[in-house]
């Protein structure tokens, strides 16, 4: 999903996302949406909610982050 895309579905939701970074709008679509705001968190390495919309990015993007990390 486009940063744009994004950005219309959390509207279509009722969020104010006004300069918000991409990970906290996800993690603000989730927590309306009542589940755990846990995207791109240490979360993923148990995660059990294979349907999660957000699951294939959650990977990649924590993913991207430790490896930033680790290259410090």
């Amino acid at each position: 999903m486009t940063l744009r895309e994004l950005k219309l579905y959390a509207k279509t939701k009722g969020l104010k996302i006004l300069n918000m970074k991409r990970e906290n709008i996800i993690r603000a679509i989730q927590s309306l949406e009542g589940n755990t705001p846990c995207f791109g968190t240490s979360k993923v390495k148990n995660c059990d909610q294979k349907n999660c919309l957000w699951l294939q990015e959650c990977l990649y993007y924590y993913n991207r982050l430790n490896l930033a990390d680790n290259e410090q």
